[in-house]
């Protein structure tokens, strides 16, 4: 076991290094001169000149991405072009409401998509598992800002009840804190929700048609016994799984999710990023999404072997 984790965890080194030279690229991939996009129109020559050199720009291409490896490797994700500001104290400052809404949304989206994609499968058929069915199809189908504008307009316009856009720490009560998370939340675990509710089903069906299932019905051992001592936890590898892969949902849900309710995280920071061409924090806002995701894949693969004691690394 441990020598597998140690052998995954020298593999995401190239991995982490060809998304390095993805990231770093980006500047040179971008259209036209990015020292004149960011200088604007009216910029003199020698304003993009200066600004040339301060990105680097003058600099061979190998050269510079040396240089930014080395920076790297120092904890150092370069500075703001528009703030001047290190880049790691802007995303310091924006990562606790980005962490919030990504573990509420994770922890409301399992505990609610995995029963209902379990009853759905024992209930093959009838209406609950039409239901579920239907929902699926529509959380895929509406777009998170769409479905994230209607919880606005019903429950903080018309009812009231909750908070229409911003967040609240932690540090100023847990009830303001959850009222300013619920409906991005919900916005953002509704596609991510679907996905696991039709994939538990569908894993769910199979592991219900298998002999061992029948075997302890006739044992005499209670439903809910069966469906979750046994069925349930047969199927719990490919469940964890797509759990996993639907996190790169709430990594781009989240960009979108910010901007709507607007909250100060990482997502909106990026946002930001984006519209002036702030192409530091894009590459280290890229970069830390990247290595969250193969971290994360990492940890479901050793999910496996307490899930399933059949596998072994």
């Amino acid at each position: 076991m441990l020598g597998y984790f140690l052998r995954r965890l020298l593999a995401t080194i190239p991995v982490m290094g060809v998304v390095a030279l993805f990231v770093f690229s980006l500047l040179y991939l971008s259209p036209g001169d990015p020292a004149a996009i960011i200088a604007g129109d009216l910029a003199t020559p020698a304003d993009i000149a200066r600004i040339r050199t301060k990105l680097g720009l003058d600099e061979p291409y190998f050269e510079r991405f040396g240089h930014w490896l080395a920076a790297l490797a120092h904890g150092d994700l370069g500075t703001s072009i528009f703030t001047g500001l290190p880049v790691a104290h802007l995303i310091a400052q924006r990562v606790e409401p980005t962490v919030a809404l990504t573990v509420c949304t994770l922890i409301v989206t399992v505990l609610l998509a995995v029963p209902l994609g379990v009853l759905a499968a024992w209930k093959a058929g009838g209406w609950v598992d039409r239901a579920v069915m239907a929902f699926s199809v529509l959380g895929f189908s509406l777009p998170v800002f769409v479905f994230a504008y209607l919880l606005i307009m019903l429950f903080a316009m018309k009812l009231g009840w909750l908070p229409v856009q911003g967040y609240r720490p932690i540090e100023d009560g847990f009830w303001p804190f959850l009222r300013h998370l619920v409906l991005p939340s919900v916005a953002l675990g509704t596609v991510y929700m679907a996905l696991i509710a039709r994939i538990t089903r569908a894993t769910m069906l199979d592991v219900l048609a298998q002999d061992y299932i029948r075997t302890a019905h006739a044992k005499g051992l209670a439903p809910g016994e069966v469906l979750v001592g046994h069925a349930l936890k047969n199927a719990s590898v490919p469940i964890v799984t797509v759990i996993g892969i639907g996190v790169t949902l709430l990594i781009s849900g989240v960009v979108v999710t910010e901007t709507v309710f607007a909250i100060p995280g990482i997502g909106r920071l990026t946002v930001d990023a984006i519209l002036r061409r702030d192409y530091p924090i894009i590459q280290a806002v890229t970069l830390i999404f990247s290595a969250a995701y193969v971290i994360i894949n990492l940890l479901v693969d050793l999910s496996y072997t307490v899930l399933d004691p059949r596998i072994r690394y």
